[in-house]
């Protein structure tokens, strides 16, 4: 059977199943549209919180920025992982136990202040469209590739698919959605990976394949060395990125995943306290399942590209680019792999070095050269080779092609090939509906319920969440279609938002009595205002490498937006009066283990 067939099958069998159980899960009540009815059993929440977050950035971005950057892609394993630690130690029973739909819900009723609310509205959308940005991103890569369609057409088809499991089924529909998306994007991702690791190294453990040896003798990290020397790169295991950047950036990334608003509510969908720090342990094992597997891949990858463009010799020559095989040019075709023979040799060449100026071409439609390569319109061929390389580099390829585009690498058979595109697909679409329903759960439940209009039905709050969700694809689409970077560059940069005002205001609401209102909200506006502000004139407005604060790159300085933010909300609180008392004994009875209720609005 072609690939294209099985990838159709594999796709649309997925949607049909995913649309089906939304239809069956469809919510009927406020209650069941937002938290599920509050009674998902803990292993399903579990493997949904892991679909929820296991996004485009963890299976299609992760392992690609791994194996283009190497050790200084640890980062991303321990603060996506090690934030979990956090949630279910710090948040997430206590959370569960307080009751509410929303994050902004919690920050409104502990800090008995409707602007609190709204600043935790505010910052609940900021997050949750920077995030979905790369979601949507990663839906157009993959049906760029597989449908022969452009990225456009990818993110709109995308939307579609969103539209209906999100906008009709609500959180009831997307919690088991979710599950079945975790169960084909966990099996798209180990299959190949096992498959690899049996190709390259012998043994069926990806987890183990970084240290396993090959023909060579040498292990495959040690391959990965010498290999990027030779090509002019620096060392695989030697990391460009300073100590504390490093630092920063997990820790930032820790702590976004403990403020994520789309996670976070997942744990108000469980029947008991208990059963969140249970979920919560259950979603760090599902997981992990994924995560360390991730380098494994990163390497096995960056080997099958490096000795496929330039052949297996250490001489390094290159391949006629009439031999290149068909994934080269499948990928070509698709935008996100370029090559210009600047050396007129009609041999394909790769090597440290940007290919294009800027890092990235510009291609003009169909047009190609005389060897075959696309035509470069608005962008000059680097001049000369990288220093240490052998020659120009002649390649651009896009990282977040590489788990999409290991299977055709690697020779495995069709079948992998679309059900990796499955579970791609799975992956984006699971955390777009999340945050998605974040988004209008955030407009219809925390500003137009409880901020707007008290008296509207609960038949025209779910009216008021179902038209904010279908405005949010929209604005999520456009997202998608213009994206600020990588998958996940732009998912980082959530993170950073996050831990720069979510995660402070909650610690601080469980754990400190005396934090006031007055602390949370300038607390919360110091720590977004600061952490966006860096991120804009960094990202978007060409400040200078040269110019960042300690060398913290944006991704790392929400760390930075956060200390601000626990600093300026107890300076002003010890400043300011203190809570009603009723709120400093809401504080305390939060942790104590017992006598939690159900999730409930107002």
């Amino acid at each position: 059977m072609s690939l294209d067939l099985l990838t159709y099958l594999f796709i649309g069998g997925s949607f049909a199943l995913y649309i089906g159980i939304a239809i069956w899960a469809r919510a009927g009540s406020t209650k069941e549209f937002y938290v599920a009815g509050g009674g998902v059993p803990p292993i399903a929440n579990g493997m949904a919180t892991a679909a929820d977050w296991m996004s485009a950035a963890s299976f299609i971005s992760l392992a690609g920025l791994v194996s283009f950057i190497g050790r200084d892609g640890a980062a991303y394993l321990m603060g996506w992982t090690g934030g979990y630690v956090l949630l279910a130690m710090l948040l997430a029973p206590y959370l569960r136990k307080f009751g509410k739909f929303t994050v902004p819900d919690f920050v409104g009723d502990r800090y008995y202040s409707t602007f609190a609310r709204v600043v935790a509205v505010v910052c609940t959308i900021v997050i949750s469209f920077t995030y979905v940005a790369g979601q949507m991103r990663g839906v157009g890569i993959v049906f760029s590739r597989y449908l022969h369609v452009d990225i456009n057409t990818g993110v709109i088809v995308g939307m579609a698919i969103v539209f209906f499991y999100a906008v009709l089924g609500g959180m009831k529909g997307i919690t088991y959605t979710q599950v079945a998306q975790y169960c084909v994007l966990i099996l798209a991702f180990m299959v190949p990976a096992i498959f690899m690791s049996m190709q390259i190294t012998g043994h069926f453990l990806p987890q183990l394949g970084l240290g396993a040896t090959l023909d060579s003798g040498m292990s495959v990290l040690a391959t990965l060395d010498k290999l990027s020397v030779d090509l002019g790169f620096a060392e695989y295991t030697a990391g460009k990125k300073s100590t504390i950047d490093i630092f920063c950036l997990t820790a930032a990334l820790m702590a976004g995943t403990a403020g994520l608003p789309h996670v976070i509510v997942r744990f108000f969908t469980v029947p008991r306290v208990k059963d969140a720090r249970t979920s919560a342990g259950w979603a760090l094992i599902f997981i992990a399942i994924l995560y360390t597997t991730v380098p494994g891949v990163a390497g096995f990858g960056r080997v099958n590209l490096i000795q496929t463009i330039n052949g297996t010799d250490e001489a390094n020559v290159g391949t006629e680019y009439a031999k290149m095989p068909g994934w080269f040019k499948n990928w070509e075709n698709a935008g996100l792999l370029g090559w210009h023979d600047y050396n007129g040799d009609g041999k394909v060449q790769y090597s440290a070095g940007a290919a294009f100026e800027g890092g990235k071409p510009a291609f003009d439609g169909d047009a190609r050269g005389a060897y075959g390569e696309r035509a470069v319109t608005n962008a000059k061929v680097n001049p000369a080779p990288a220093p240490g390389a052998p020659f120009a580099n002649e390649v651009y390829v896009d990282r977040d092609i590489m788990v999409l585009a290991n299977p055709e690498i690697a020779q495995l058979p069709n079948w992998v090939i679309a059900l990796v595109a499955a579970g791609a697909v799975a992956a984006a679409l699971s955390t777009a509906a999340g945050l998605l329903l974040v988004i209008s759960t955030a407009i219809a439940h925390d500003l137009m319920k409880t901020c707007i209009n008290p008296d509207i039905t609960e038949k025209q709050e779910l009216m008021y969440a179902r038209i904010a969700a279908i405005v949010a694809i929209c604005i999520a689409g456009y997202f998608g279609i213009n994206p600020p970077g990588f998958v996940a560059q732009v998912v980082a940069l959530a993170f950073g938002l996050a831990s720069s005002s979510v995660f402070p205001v909650i610690v601080m609401g469980i754990f400190n009595s005396r934090m006031n209102k007055e602390g949370a909200i300038a607390g919360m506006i110091v720590g977004l205002g600061s952490t966006m502000a860096y991120m804009i004139y960094f990202t978007f407005m060409g400040g200078s490498k040269d110019d960042l604060f300690l060398g913290i790159s944006t991704g790392g300085f929400g760390f930075v937006g956060m200390i601000l933010n626990f600093i300026v909300a107890y300076v002003v609180s010890m400043m300011t009066p203190p809570p009603p008392a009723e709120i400093q004994e809401i504080v305390e009875n939060i942790r104590v283990p017992r006598g939690a209720g159900v999730a409930h609005a107002h």
